[in-house]
């Protein structure tokens, strides 16, 4: 899989000394860039645009994304606290397979709870219900799998054959939309506008019977808007075109596109020697820090890398065989002790670091490349380790 950024903007003159290695650093003046594109497409199409709390939840900046979004979006309970705590606007919740204790909790914080199948819809009516009597406010959703793929890749395909992600639309009768005000549909990932166009062509002859019934359609994420070679303009008329056909409100999820190219990790050489090949272990661990470098799989982009020359091959501390982060022309001579960064790794990174092998977790900076302002906004130690254990 190749990466769709790695545009290296202000962090191109970042002294990578001033920070300890390894660790994240977040550019604040980027992320506001990023948040007003989004924010010109709200305000031009009429459609609500939500943060996904999966791909960025660095809620030291919850302030700054409800300053330019109408809320957030969340997998489940905790995320669905950290959006009601730590950020404004709604709250849309959406989880592939709810637990029946935890529903109470999580219809009090959302504004929108959407469900994976009408099964589980009719499951949980009585409850609903209950907690409306209780005068607990929130719609309805229905995530379908709008049976269109458009996926790059099988495994991060929410369309792929067989997907556990969404009710098929192509089995959706009358009698499972009871009670359902809106419809979820996500099966993008990284994508410009044409896929979007082309799965709402697959799917809207049969979705057309509820328009009347519909409150909102949600169009989830994977949506790329903030690559500079996005097609904005095209999304706004389709938003747009799509609320006057409908009757509907419209929204969109985007994750990664709040933080694309917002965030470097930097790391440092900690040993060189042959094996075939020059062979380089980094205090950076694929497995720990990257895991999309190993599932996805794909290769990130280096801060500075040569054109040419001898690639040292990369990868972690740890003991996976499998912690390669890939082969690199290092800028200069790749020596002990020199720093590095990999770019474009503000969104899903730091949301699925794990300390495996007992690997340190990296700290979290925050910089603003406008006023050149860095400060330490959290560092890990033993304890948070072992207070993982038992």
């Amino acid at each position: 899989m190749e990466t769709r950024a790695g545009d290296p903007g202000a962090f191109a003159h970042f002294d990578l000394t001033r920070v300890p290695s390894p660790a994240f650093v977040v550019d604040a003046a980027k992320v506001r860039a990023n948040l007003a594109v989004l924010r010109h497409i709200g305000d031009q199409s009429g459609a609500r645009v939500l943060a996904a709390l999966k791909a960025f939840s660095m809620w030291s900046l919850g302030s700054t994304v409800t300053d330019y979004l109408d809320g957030v979006c969340a997998s489940g309970l905790y995320e669905a606290r950290l959006g009601r705590e730590e950020y404004g606007g709604e709250v849309a919740t959406y989880c592939a397979g709810y637990k029946e204790a935890d529903l109470p909790e999580i219809a009090r914080l959302s504004d929108h709870l959407i469900f994976n199948s009408p099964g589980q819809i009719a499951r949980f009516r009585p409850l609903l219900d209950e907690l409306r009597a209780q005068s607990e406010r929130f719609d309805i959703g229905l995530r379908i799998n709008p049976m269109h793929s458009e996926g790059e890749v099988a495994k991060y395909d929410p369309a792929a054959p067989c997907s556990r992600l969404g009710f098929p639309v192509t089995q959706l009768l009358p009698e499972h939309m009871a009670g359902v005000d809106g419809i979820h549909m996500h099966s993008l990932c990284e994508q410009d506008f044409p896929p979007l166009q082309r799965t709402w062509q697959a799917v809207q002859p049969m979705l057309r019977p509820f328009f009347g019934q519909l409150k909102w359609i949600n169009f989830g994420g994977g949506h790329h808007v903030t690559r500079a070679d996005y097609q904005t303009d095209d999304l706004i008329s389709f938003l747009k075109q799509v609320r006057a056909a409908t009757n509907c409100d419209v929204m969109i999820e985007p994750g990664e596109a709040v933080a694309l190219d917002a965030g470097i990790l930097v790391g440092e050489v900690l040993d060189l020697f042959d094996n075939g090949m020059p062979i380089g272990i980094t205090d950076i661990s694929a497995t720990c820090h990257m895991p999309d470098v190993i599932e996805a799989p794909y290769r990130p982009a280096m801060l500075g890398e040569r054109p040419d020359g001898m690639p040292t091959r990369l990868g972690g501390p740890s003991c996976l065989a499998g912690d390669v982060i890939g082969d690199y022309r290092l800028p200069g001579d790749a020596h002990i002790g020199q720093r590095f960064a990999f770019l474009d790794q503000a969104h899903y990174s730091m949301v699925k670091t794990n300390t495996f092998n007992g690997v340190p977790l990296p700290s979290i900076w925050l910089w603003d490349s406008e006023t050149d302002d860095l400060k330490l906004i959290r560092e890990f130690g033993y304890q948070d380790f072992k207070t993982r254990l038992s």
